[in-house]
């Protein structure tokens, strides 16, 4: 019984300091956190579209100093910029953005060169923790615009052809998807009955269409369409024909102008020899003297061509 009571009291004794033990550091942790600034978000990577207002969310879950720090500041490449500070939105924010109490900021039009990571930062003076931050993400997607569209107007059946669409302002990076007569394309036309037999590969990434080998089918009415998270856009329908190569035309026309290259080549010839094109000229080293008359003497001075006549010269 001595033994029992003795395990009975011991048993007690380590459960009630126990006990004392967790609300000792129950007591702690709470004095410790209302000695600390802590912070936290609802949203760490937000995203909106452009020209749509987003919040940035920095909420402060534990605090003791009553009038802490408060700032923002933009992470890019070329290093972090304030926001705000001094109780002043600053940079490319000053007439877009607000502070919501305590430290949330809201950006009322956001533009696209505000994709970038923030970082809020609250010091709290009379704190134990007197410093803490968080980053926050943000991605605003832009709609794309309507994307440049390069079709063949007509292509010789067989041979192949390529198709481009370009967009280059949406964001995220936009994809690409082709119509023919307002029907998509597939990505891979074995997958279609209707398009099985066509020959050709679609890059949705770069835009690009290309048939190895088109066939009179494949004429018809495309049209590319861009889009992203933000939206999506398209160019304006273009007709595409595919024609036969007349192969007993093109042989008639060559023995034609071959007929009428000979024809200028016997017709030179002939010309040639009919004396057409002499290139015999009088020039002043064929100077010859004129015969004498009748009773005139002619006597050549010093200067050329300058001729007197005799005393008994008789008009």
């Amino acid at each position: 019984v001595a033994l029992a009571m003795q395990h009975l009291m011991r048993s007690l004794t380590i459960r009630v300091l126990l006990h004392v033990f967790e609300r000792t550091c129950l007591f702690c942790l709470c004095y410790l956190s209302v000695l600390a600034v802590v912070l936290n978000t609802n949203n760490a990577s937000p995203w909106t579209n452009e020209f749509d207002k987003t919040e940035l969310s920095c909420l402060i879950e534990s605090i003791s100093t009553t009038n802490p720090r408060i700032e923002w500041k933009k992470i890019t490449s070329e290093g972090p910029s304030y926001v705000y500070f001094d109780k002043k939105i600053s940079g490319d924010l000053e007439n877009r953005a607000v502070i919501r109490e305590p430290a949330t900021l809201l950006i009322t039009n956001a533009t696209r060169s505000d994709t970038a990571k923030y970082r809020c930062e609250v010091t709290a003076a009379d704190d134990q923790k007197s410093f803490d931050e968080i980053v926050i993400d943000l991605v605003v997607r832009v709609k794309p615009v309507v994307p440049k569209c390069s079709v063949p107007k007509s292509v010789p059946f067989g041979k192949s052809a390529e198709l481009s669409c370009v967009e280059e302002e949406g964001f995220p990076k936009s994809q690409y998807k082709w119509f023919k007569n307002k029907e998509e394309l597939p990505d891979d036309p074995k997958t279609s009955l209707k398009f099985f037999n066509s020959s050709y590969t679609l890059s949705a990434e770069t835009g690009t269409l290309k048939f190895i080998a088109v066939r009179k089918e494949d004429a018809g009415e495309y049209f590319c369409r861009a889009q992203n998270d933000a939206g999506s856009t398209q160019c304006a329908a273009q007709h595409m024909e595919v024609y036969d190569i007349d192969i007993v035309g093109i042989i008639l026309g060559v023995l034609v102008v071959v007929v009428v290259l000979l024809c200028i080549t016997v017709g030179i010839c002939c010309a040639y020899k009919q004396g057409y094109f002499s290139s015999q000229k009088q020039t002043g080293n064929n100077y010859k003297v004129p015969a004498k008359g009748d009773g005139v003497d002619y006597v050549r001075t010093e200067d050329e061509g300058d001729f007197r006549h005799k005393s008994s010269f008789v008009i």
